[in-house]
């Protein structure tokens, strides 16, 4: 009888090594020290959907392994040729497209000799049982659910950590990103274990992580970052108290997943195991790195909306007390006061008596090339929620007027705007309880050079205009309808018109709310009218003290304008006084054929009105040579401009067809018709210019190569100018540039 151990020929055929790897159901991968592939048997063949004999230059990430777990490569190849073991999960994509997770075990292959030479990966198809995966998908479920029903941020963030703990992680950190600081706001531990003083920040704290750190990885790279087992790897620490606690509970796995929405990362959430509980399984895989990605989307999410709920709330408050800008810049040729009122104190329902803050709103915006925005306007209603309102189409309107536009374009998208902020509510039952805010405004655009005013009005009261001691409202014969109640089917270029006109020297308008002119009559709280006026006489009443202090400044009409209608405010009431200044302001235009000869000229014009108003050399040195890049640009864009359209009249009897057009001269006068206007202008602190043409196209800027010889005029105007733009006119564009006469 043979001893144990003791085999046949036969059998020791069949023992060899390479036998034995042939037939063995796990894959098995040997690389040399530069993880070069050098062998796979053939399950590994199968595993990762590769066939053929390696080459020996092939990298051990040629597998198929996806490029987000390279770095885990790089952490296997250096921790085995270190003399260390590895075990992880890849995710691997075969040849045919289809995906499979492979759990990988790494040894260092040593030399008879005893030097490492390279490395050999045994490596398993990574199992996910149905019940891990259902069970999963109902924790991702659950929150959900609660996040829908939070609208506050720490809420939100405390819900997810609920669900997570201890379900999921024994530890859970949620930070937030705000301005250049991460600050933690979510600290939650198992079985209410509390990190020591000194450790572990609490909530509260700004957060740093060291670079190299793998919560430092999750937030450059913006993708969620799994560390299967702290005894492979190590990271760097943010404190010595860090590392000691982190050693102390035995941190086996953790995931860092950032918390990113629109492209924007607000955060991070962080998830870890250890020692502070038994688990099946202590060590996090790919499957809960993907199932926390998805939560993190989902808090993200969460997160923004309850972000964006904070800023409207905060937006509400902000606006009761600052709803209108304190302080407005100074302009040539005009003069301006404003005031601003909320009503009286009311009772409020057992909440003690409360000032009411509401829509009302006034502003003065810069334009282009000197010209100024006036615009005043009223939300139906009051308190936060009229304020809100009336701070977003402030914001609207604003950004609406610096593409320079007509008055009655303006109001025709301000109406669509207030259209889109009367979102559809709905009560409990379904039923449509749609409340659209009601706005009343007029908006105008005064050019002090010329003293053009053009407005147009959306059920707004006319402003009252003072000329010479007299008060008469503002002549608008087209008022259109408020915003945002238009019928349907009309579009708004029908309800809103625009009307012009010239404003005398020293004309003085005052655009108001009615809150003016509708007050409550001076009484105890709660008793009955008795001396009530009417609106016929509250006008008389004002236009009465108007024209009492109608020479005096702008300050002491707003003050005469305030006090003029006895009894108390009954709604908020805003005030703007604009005064057209007596003196004339310096001006110059020329208009020019557009013809290269004549670049030279514009330039000369404008040095010598520059030298005429004791422009600094500087200065107008700079404002020349833009000139002469804008006029070059409209010059030699002159040849493709369309032509506007005129009347033809031929006299005596139609022309046959084929000399109808054959008329003499006919070409030169078209050809003669391209030409530009040079507009200067000189304000106290800032210099315009502008250059008009007849081609409907606006410019832009683009990027010259190095061998082309044009093409950089606008950018050097977009890089020495403070200001630059165009605008379209009636007869083709304007394009403008500001030069500030003091310091840039």
């Amino acid at each position: 009888m043979k001893r144990w151990g003791d085999l046949s020929q036969e059998t020791a055929d069949h023992l060899t090594a390479g036998s034995v790897l042939d037939q063995a159901e796990m894959a098995v991968v040997v690389t040399d020290r530069f993880s070069n592939v050098l062998y796979w048997n053939p399950y590994a063949e199968r595993l990762f959907g590769r066939t053929g004999t390696p080459s020996g230059d092939e990298p051990l990430v040629s597998l198929g392994i996806m490029e987000k777990d390279h770095p885990h490569a790089i952490d296997l190849a250096r921790h085995v040729l270190s003399g260390g073991v590895w075990e992880g999960t890849f995710d691997v994509v075969r040849d045919d497209g289809t995906m499979v997770y492979v759990r990988a075990q790494a040894v260092p292959l040593r030399h008879p000799s005893g030097p490492i030479s390279g490395i050999v990966v045994i490596a398993r198809e990574a199992m996910r049982s149905n019940e891990r995966e259902k069970d999963r998908f109902g924790l991702l479920e659950r929150i959900g659910e609660r996040l829908a029903g939070s609208l506050y941020v720490e809420e939100t963030l405390n819900r997810v950590a609920e669900m997570l703990v201890p379900q999921f992680a024994d530890h859970c950190f949620i930070e937030l990103v705000q301005g250049d600081r991460l600050v933690r706001k979510v600290s939650r531990h198992v079985h209410g274990w509390t990190p020591p003083p000194g450790t572990w920040l609490p909530v509260g704290s700004e957060i740093s992580y060291p670079l190299g750190h793998y919560a430092d990885t999750a937030l450059r790279r913006q993708e969620t970052i799994l560390v299967e087992d702290f005894s492979q790897v190590s990271f760097p620490m943010p404190s010595e108290g860090s590392a000691r606690l982190f050693a102390e509970v035995g941190m086996t796995s953790a995931i860092v997943a950032p918390l990113c929405v629109r492209g924007e990362t607000l955060g991070l959430i962080y998830l870890g195991l250890s020692n502070l509980t038994d688990r099946r399984s202590p060590h996090y895989d790919t499957f809960d790195r993907d199932f926390l990605g998805a939560v993190a989307t989902r808090v993200a999410l969460a997160v923004d909306n309850a972000l964006l709920f904070e800023e409207e709330r905060h937006t509400a408050e902000s606006f009761q007390k600052h709803l209108l800008p304190r302080d407005l810049p100074a302009f040539d040729g005009l003069e301006i006061a404003h005031r601003y009122f909320p009503a009286a104190p009311l009772a409020s329902h057992g909440q003690g008596i409360q000032t009411q803050v509401g829509g009302d709103w006034y502003d003065v915006i810069p334009l282009s090339a000197g010209r100024v925005g006036i615009v005043i306007g009223d939300v139906e209603g009051r308190g936060a929620k009229a304020a809100a309102v009336m701070g977003q189409l402030r914001a609207a309107l604003r950004a609406f007027a610096q593409d320079d536009k007509p008055p009655a374009e303006i109001l025709a998208r301000l109406d669509e705007w207030t259209r889109v902020v009367a979102a559809p509510e709905r009560d409990d039952f379904g039923a449509d309880i749609t409340n659209p805010p009601i706005v009343t405004c007029q908006y105008l655009v005064y050019d002090a050079w010329s003293r053009q005013l053009s407005f147009a009005n959306a059920g707004h009261a006319p402003p009252l205009l003072i000329v010479d001691g007299k008060v008469t409202e503002l002549d608008i014969t087209e008022v259109g309808q408020p915003l945002g109640v238009r019928a349907k089917g009309v579009h708004a270029d029908l309800v809103y018109k625009e009307e012009t006109l010239t404003l005398p020297p020293g004309a003085t308008l005052l655009l108001y709310t009615d809150g003016l002119v509708d007050r409550r009559p001076l009484r105890d709280f709660g008793g009955p009218s008795s001396d009530g006026t009417e609106e016929d006489e509250t006008l008389r009443m004002l236009r009465d003290e108007l024209a009492k202090v109608s020479s005096e400044s702008v300050e002491r009409i707003a003050e005469a304008a305030t006090g003029a209608v006895p009894g108390e405010i009954d709604d908020d009431m805003a005030i703007l006084v604009v005064r057209s200044v007596g003196a004339e302001l310096e001006l110059q235009e020329r208009t020019f054929p557009a013809q290269p000869i004549m670049v030279g000229e514009a330039r000369r014009m404008a040095s010598e009105a520059f030298e005429r108003w004791q422009v600094p050399q500087e200065r107008a040195d700079l404002a020349c040579l833009l000139v002469s890049e804008v006029v070059t640009n409209v010059v030699l864009h002159a040849a493709g401009a369309g032509v506007p359209r005129r009347e033809l009249v031929l006299e005596g009897p139609p022309l046959p067809f084929d000399e109808s057009w054959d008329v003499p001269g006919f070409e030169e006068d078209i050809a003669g018709e391209k030409e530009f206007t040079l507009r200067l202008r000189c304000g106290k602190d800032a210099i315009w210019v502008e250059v008009f043409d007849q081609d409907l196209r606006l410019p832009r800027i683009r990027s010259a190569a190095e061998t082309d010889e044009g093409g950089r005029g606008l950018y050097l105007v977009d890089q020495l100018a403070k200001r630059w733009g165009s605008r379209p006119t009636r007869e083709g564009k304007a394009v403008w540039f500001e030069i500030p006469v003091g310091g840039r």
